[in-house]
């Protein structure tokens, strides 16, 4: 099950809405400046349909490229790259559109050229403009929410840090109530598993911590109903502290403050979490797959059409490969194998056949000769490829067949290798993660290099880095290296 992640471009409507105001003044400025100040308004179709084309393209690439995400911690190094990385795929995507159009004559190069210019500069300053008023605007004191943390001492720098990082939350951490070890969620559980004793104790005077990484530490327990009467209080966060939250929770609702509590535990590498209902049943839901339901949709769009054109291209090279495969190895023209698809799923792969017919027999034979590590089987020179098996392979034409499985859904165009029932059947758990998504034709494995990849391991924690940093621009880019690694004929055999 995948949990649905937000969407960047939407949670930051503010920054695609400059961009699209900066690109249009780009645009402008750009054909001003190369054609002379009236021809906008002498060429206005032609400059209206260029406008246009630009703006749905640039709402096109923020779906697929998600340019914001992680854009209010960026630095003003990491902006700039951002941004002149953003512009350029922009620009290759408006080129290819233009090409597809036969419109690239009617556009002047050096009016593109001023264009990209112009616009990483001003898109670039208006976005560290608008990032300096929406700090300014969040850190104002009377901006956002003030909120309280309750919370253990061993476990308050490490929870102050993670409520810190995102300094532009609308709720702002104004104070640190410390529970000492023998605090009131401190207690004996007796044998038969019931409470035996839960005792109280204030922090001695010489423990006291004056602040947390610039947060104040109004005092223990007994500080924060004083503090909340006093003081301008909206939240307060009861972090691991269930007695103490029953203890104050009606108290706190009766003065109008929200009330919170923790529903997962602090971690390193912490999952993204959701709140879904299940049959009527309410849950906590993470994945190492984030995925939302529009991009699983527009995925899938994506390997309908490359698996329909895909279908096509197989048709057309059939015509050509089978009669060699039948001379040079009697039998039949296309390869089918049970393999292991996503969490578990069984289905048929198909490729050209590019070995012998005894191929599955005399594979134990030659287990010894096996040159990866692990649970898959791959040796140098295979005896079991014939002539023309060797060239499908080196040219991933015996690949194309599967563009069937793409079509019929159970495999994708970018994904992990599907494992052979004899692999799969001897995997540990840690190795089914690579299962979580559906398999696919190419992935990051295959263009990392995939001959020279000897140890099994190596082959699932790419996998896994593929999972769990899955976006549609990391397939686009996937896509396009595969065909990068094809042409150049390296790391397909």
């Amino acid at each position: 099950m995948s949990y649905e992640k937000s969407n960047q471009w939407v949670k930051h409507i503010d920054f695609a809405v400059i961009d699209l105001v900066c690109m249009e003044v780009s645009l402008l400025a750009a054909n001003m400046l190369r054609h002379g100040p009236l021809y906008p308004f002498t060429e206005s179709n032609t400059y209206i349909y260029l406008a246009l084309s630009a703006a749905v393209l640039l709402v096109a690439y923020m779906f697929f490229a998600e340019p914001y995400s992680g854009i209010l911690r960026r630095g003003y190094l990491r902006e700039l790259r951002s941004v002149i990385i953003n512009n350029v795929g922009l620009m290759v995507v408006l080129l290819v559109f233009l090409f597809a159009v036969h419109s690239t004559a009617t556009y002047s190069r050096l009016m593109l050229g001023y264009f990209v210019a112009i616009n990483i500069v001003i898109t670039y300053f208006s976005h560290v403009f608008w990032k300096r008023w929406i700090r300014r605007r969040t850190n104002a004191p009377e901006r956002g929410r003030a909120m309280i943390l309750v919370v253990g001492r061993k476990e308050a720098r490490k929870c102050v840090e993670r409520i810190l990082k995102n300094p532009y939350g609308v709720v702002k951490l104004c104070g640190v109530i410390l529970l000492d070890k023998n605090g009131p969620d401190a207690q004996t559980i007796t044998g038969d598993g019931r409470h035996a004793s839960v005792s109280y104790a204030a922090p001695s005077q010489d423990s006291e911590i004056p602040e947390i990484m610039g947060i104040p530490v109004i005092g223990n327990e007994d500080a924060l109903l004083n503090y909340c009467k006093l003081n301008v209080v909206d939240d307060v966060l009861f972090f691991n502290t269930p007695l103490c939250l029953k203890k104050y929770r009606d108290i706190l609702l009766n003065m109008g403050i929200r009330v919170h509590r923790n529903m997962v535990e602090l971690e390193d590498n912490y999952l993204k979490y959701q709140v879904n209902t299940i049959n009527g049943i309410m849950t906590l839901s993470t994945s190492i797959t984030p995925s939302s339901l529009w991009q699983m949709a527009v995925k899938r769009g994506m390997d309908i059409l490359g698996g329909f054109v895909g279908c096509l291209a197989t048709l057309i090279i059939t015509i050509f490969v089978a009669p060699i495969i039948k001379i040079q190895a009697p039998g039949p023209i296309f390869f089918s194998q049970t393999r292991v698809g996503k969490n578990g799923r069984r289905f048929k792969i198909y490729k050209f056949r590019s070995m012998y017919k005894d191929a599955e027999e005399r594979k134990k034979e030659l287990m010894a000769q096996n040159k990866m590590k692990g649970f898959m089987f791959k040796m140098d020179n295979d005896p079991r490829i014939f002539p023309f098996g060797n060239i499908l392979r080196k040219t991933s034409l015996d690949e194309f067949p599967q563009f069937f499985n793409v079509l019929k859904g159970d495999m994708s165009l970018c994904g992990t290798r599907p494992p052979t029932l004899d692999e799969y059947i001897q995997y540990a758990p840690h190795h089914k993660s690579r299962l979580a998504m559906k398999p696919g034709i190419t992935g990051l494995w295959q263009v990392s290099g995939r001959s020279q990849i000897t140890d099994f391991e190596e082959v699932v924690r790419l996998d896994n880095e593929y999972i769990r940093n899955w976006s549609l621009s990391l397939d686009l880019k996937i896509l396009f290296k595969t065909v990068l690694v094809v042409f150049a004929r390296k790391g397909s055999v």
